[in-house]
């Protein structure tokens, strides 16, 4: 009976992994595909790749990627750890209950929502859309994700180490950045690569917020899907892939590392107590 249930747990890993990456491992493989037609395989070619940095729409919808993403990360690591460092260190405050709800609503809140409701902004101070309205949206919903990377790690972090330092002369901000900040910027490399990696994948809010000249390679694709398929965004999806993966695995490796070093440092604490 166990083995039994052994096996049909298994299958079902199995299939489960098979729904959710098949079609992503045909996509990445038909990326390769001689033929123009994306389902009938006729060899293996890069061209579409040659093809791909020569669509000079593509690359426009990339460049403006690139930069929201890397932008509105930044913004979001800063002002998810203020808000993670507001959160942990000063726990009684008037208007904690807000504030976390506010710093913490992106997480809960459907995109459509939050895309709407940017837009209904924009429109009522008269913003016009364009570049700088997408990276406000990106920054609105990926700082929540920071927030809640740092506040884990400042968490289980030991503040006796920042005392130290203040009793030693340092002032606050100077405790701060020589002994807080290198303890937690594993947290702070991996929120921001969460946050540009959001920010790359994003559809749904950059689609009520963005304007004309500020089209990212997401809403590209889309509206050129629409029409049909075609090899260039079958690469272009390939390479987005690519990059959040290799992002994925980066932060993982991170979170280890500090993890590891965590342990190390609490069993070299402990010797030197004993």
């Amino acid at each position: 009976m166990a083995g039994s249930w052994g096996r049909f747990n298994i299958v079902s890993l199995v299939l489960g992994f098979a729904f959710l990456y098949l079609p992503i491992v045909l996509l990445v493989v038909y990326s390769f595909n001689e033929s123009r037609l994306v389902t009938v395989w006729s060899g293996f070619s890069t061209k579409w790749y040659v093809e791909l940095f020569s669509n000079r729409s593509l690359m426009d919808a990339a460049w403006v990627t690139a930069r929201v993403a890397f932008l509105s990360a930044t913004v979001a690591t800063v002002l998810g750890t203020m808000g993670a460092i507001a959160l942990t260190r000063y726990t009684r405050f008037r208007g904690r209950l807000l504030f976390s709800g506010m710093v913490f609503a992106p997480l809960v809140m459907p995109e459509v929502i939050t895309g709407l409701s940017l837009l209904l902004l924009f429109v009522a101070i008269n913003f016009d859309r364009g570049f700088f309205t997408v990276t406000i949206a990106h920054i609105t919903f990926s700082m929540c994700f920071v927030a809640v990377v740092v506040q884990s790690r400042l968490m289980s972090f030991d503040q006796s180490l920042e005392e130290a330092a203040l009793d030693l002369g340092a002032t606050p901000l100077k405790a701060f950045f020589q002994v807080t900040l290198p303890v937690i910027m594993p947290a702070v490399v991996s929120g921001w690569m969460l946050a540009f990696t959001l920010s790359l994948d994003d559809l749904v809010i950059a689609s009520f917020t963005s304007g004309p000249g500020a089209t990212t390679l997401p809403i590209k694709i889309y509206s050129q899907v629409r029409l049909g398929v075609t090899p260039e965004i079958n690469a272009v999806c390939t390479i987005l892939i690519g990059i959040v993966a290799t992002g994925v695995i980066i932060a993982s490796v991170i979170t280890k590392r500090q993890e590891v070093q965590r342990r190390r440092d609490e069993q070299a604490a402990a010797r030197i107590t004993a």
